[in-house]
């Protein structure tokens, strides 16, 4: 099998926001570590630097994107636009590899890029879905939006998605942009871990060979993924501080909140008397553009996380141990939140940005009282468990080895 996969050449289909191009190279990254040859085709806006991986072969095609587009709160419509300007130059770009390369063993494509799997089968290529939201949006966004009212009810009141409270996201499901691909896709990859997930409910839609690879973090050598430049300046502001006392405080790098919500957002850090360190926005407090996340949250001075919670921010708060305060702001980050706050029981839900003391009130639950300590013991056990998964002969070795033999024989 290792000389069949050095032959081997996998093509990654990426889409251009950071929270997606960071799983995707790497994902490359460790298929490249398997001996897979690896071409990255990746849109013209926030295209990344191919300086930081000249093991990859990097393709860009013309998106017609602009940067104020990627601010516009309408995600959906942009996702919409991403795949109607790039249809026919990804076709153009994947016929010219083919011609170059004779064989490609797999064109791997974010499930955000859907116009790629109608592509592949007219080129007669494997497609293969890459998911960087959780398992669980499969069901969400690719299965629960086909079914009808009466079998929608009752696969949201199953046992297993009982918890998540998903009747309160069906408008969501419904305006999803991504359409059915899951049935001609020859796997589906997703960036999260066994024991997090209702995977029997989900294999139960899904007749898809599905491959829980994640976290991807962790299984990728430390590189330089970010679009946007670290600045590293608060680890020492970190080193300084008392373990577990800070509350770091990100909302990942498209969300935008407005004059009210930030005045309010720095009145309930000052007021709750914690350490803070505030991505993007005295001594007690330190504020940077943006900050080495991982490095962040694997710090001993760091007891809270209040995020977005975007899928890349859970994962690796799950890895730490951290425990999270989470306001989502749209999309996956809704079912994100009812995961850790109704599931997993690691975090705690803040229901309005607008009210200052609901920020303080929120924050010292967390970090201050009695029913903090049972949350940081929840993340502390799930941060076990990612040990586990992460061995040897655990679940996410297991299910790489799988994907790999999978890309080889297809």
């Amino acid at each position: 099998m290792e000389e069949q996969q050095k032959s081997s050449h996998v093509v990654l289909v990426m889409v251009t926001f950071q929270g997606h191009i960071t799983p995707a190279l790497q994902l490359a990254t460790i298929l490249h570590s398997k001996g897979f040859a690896i071409s990255i085709v990746h849109l013209e806006l926030n295209s990344p630097n191919p300086s930081n991986h000249p093991e990859f072969t990097f393709v860009s095609i013309p998106d017609k994107l602009t940067e104020s587009q990627l601010s516009d709160k309408d995600i959906p419509g942009l996702v919409r636009s991403v795949n109607k300007n790039c249809a026919a130059p990804l076709q153009q770009c994947l016929e010219k590899i083919l011609h170059s390369h004779h064989h490609i063993a797999a064109v791997i494509y974010d499930s955000l890029m859907f116009c790629a799997q109608p592509i592949v089968d007219d080129l007669g290529l494997p497609g293969v879905t890459l998911c960087t939201h959780s398992a669980l949006g499969l069901l969400f966004y690719h299965v629960f939006p086909q079914l009808n009212e009466k079998d929608y009810i009752s696969g949201l009141e199953s046992p297993e998605l009982q918890a998540l409270q998903l009747q309160r996201f069906h408008a969501l499901s419904s305006q999803n942009p991504i359409e059915a691909m899951m049935e001609s896709s020859s796997a589906i990859i997703v960036n999260s871990m066994e024991f997090l997930e209702v995977l029997s409910k989900i294999k139960q839609y899904l007749p898809t060979p599905i491959f829980i690879v994640g976290p991807l973090h962790k299984l990728a050598p430390i590189m330089c993924n970010s679009l946007c430049t670290e600045d590293n300046k608060c680890i020492s502001w970190l080193n300084k501080q008392a373990p577990k006392s800070v509350i770091y405080v990100s909302f990942g790098s498209i969300v935008n909140i407005d004059k009210q919500e930030l005045i309010e957002t720095a009145w309930g850090l000052s007021n709750s008397k914690q350490p803070f360190l505030w991505v993007r926005v005295g001594e007690r407090g330190f504020i940077v553009k943006w900050a080495p996340q991982k490095e962040v949250l694997a710090h001993a001075a760091v007891g809270g996380f209040w995020s977005h919670c975007g899928w890349n921010s859970t994962i690796e708060s799950i890895c730490e141990g951290v425990p999270m305060i989470c306001k989502p702001f749209f999309g996956d980050q809704l079912l994100n939140a009812s995961y850790i706050c109704n599931v997993w029981k690691i975090g705690l839900e803040l229901q309005n940005l607008e009210r200052g003391g609901n920020i303080e009130r929120i924050i010292k639950r967390l970090m201050v009282d009695m029913e903090g300590n049972y949350i940081k013991k929840r993340a502390l056990d799930l941060k076990e468990k990612v040990a586990f998964c992460l061995m040897e002969d655990g679940s996410t070795s297991c299910s790489f080895n799988g994907l790999a033999k999978h890309i080889s024989s297809i």
